[in-house]
């Protein structure tokens, strides 16, 4: 692959009305954007999802790709976060009401709601939320816990629902990514919605954090990173932009091996941020792809990785190094060319 190609690879690019239009298909031509996602809830069902992700993988050119067949993602959680819907797709009950269920039991409600998007050529769920709530904060939690996307409120719980959501869909063949590192259960704003959204209680070795290192030991191939400030573990970085989060906790004290995603990286949290800047100091605190779900920022952001990436032979190494955790994850998944 060329560099231009292996940068292309750090990318998720979000699908304007999840639709491939003219202007996302110039934009994989020219910057080699590897992963797309589904960014608006749709109701169009499996047949519809399909067609859009054949569309998709028909953009996987020698020239354009190497090859490479994309990440198709979508945000497939349940309950008011149930991206994809309609004939075929089942109705989804929320996290919390899935977190009272026997994990094995939502461990094979898991795989068949896995086998739906594998159905609508979906590859990766942006799931599971791996995020605790305490007990009697839900009104309080916006991002959380107004909309139950907890599997519960103890980090016990939310553990062991977390490991059979991820066992059930890597059953069906749909990779996973637990989120928000290092947790959301515990602020009050929504990150997709305003900035300056902060953590005061948790701490590098926070019993909250058992969730995700759980998901680490069940295999989950991507981890994605929140947009809030952890006044307790880095309070000047943004944990998305915290060498100490991620190479320091995640990288380190969890041992995670697999792909660190960003949260969108177009949301309120880093609106006055400008968007090379988002991009290096992502890849600079040790993440690997960048959810942009805007075509400009991304094409701003590849430009920046590709400009920076030819002055400074260390950074080109650390882009190199985050597109090879991208290509390990598809080789996963059977997306590269010699994996059938």
């Amino acid at each position: 692959m060329t560099e231009s190609q292996r940068i292309g690879q750090i990318f998720m690019l979000g699908l304007t009305k999840d639709r491939l239009d003219a202007p996302e298909r110039a934009a994989i031509a020219q910057f080699h954007f590897g992963s797309v996602s589904f960014t608006t809830q749709t109701a169009a069902g499996v047949a519809a999802v399909r067609a859009v992700a054949n569309a998709v993988q028909a953009q996987a050119t020698r020239a354009g790709t190497g090859g490479v067949r994309f990440f198709v993602a979508a945000n497939q959680e349940g309950g008011l976060t149930q991206a994809l819907s309609g004939a075929g797709f089942d109705v989804m009950p929320s996290a919390l009401s899935q977190g009272t269920l026997a994990p094995a039991v939502l461990k094979r409600m898991a795989a068949r709601w896995g086998r739906e998007l594998r159905a609508a050529g979906i590859n990766l769920d942006f799931a599971p939320v791996a995020d605790v709530v305490p007990p009697g904060t839900d009104a309080q939690n916006a991002p959380i816990g107004q909309l139950e996307r907890e599997f519960g409120h103890d980090p016990a719980t939310v553990s062991s629902h977390v490991a059979a959501f991820i066992a059930g869909m890597q059953e069906a063949g749909i990779a996973t990514t637990v989120k928000h590192f290092p947790g959301l259960g515990r602020v009050a704003g929504n990150t997709d919605l305003t900035s300056a959204v902060s953590d005061s209680l948790t701490t590098r070795d926070d019993p909250f954090l058992e969730p995700f290192a759980r998901a680490i030991d069940a295999g989950v191939p991507f981890v994605m990173v929140s947009l809030a400030t952890y006044e307790r573990i880095d309070p000047t970085h943004l944990a998305a932009f915290s060498p100490g989060v991620i190479g320091g906790m995640l990288r380190g004290d969890l041992a995670y091996r697999g792909v660190v995603i960003s949260d969108a990286l177009g949301a309120a949290a880093v609106a006055s941020i400008a968007p090379a800047t988002r991009a290096v100091d992502f890849l600079d605190a040790g993440g690997d792809m960048i959810v942009s779900n805007q075509l400009a920022p991304a094409i701003e952001m590849a430009q920046a990785l590709a400009s920076l990436a030819a002055e400074r032979s260390s950074f080109r190494e650390r882009v190199d190094d985050a597109a090879l955790r991208v290509l390990r994850a598809k080789e996963a998944v059977g997306l590269l060319p010699c994996a059938g």
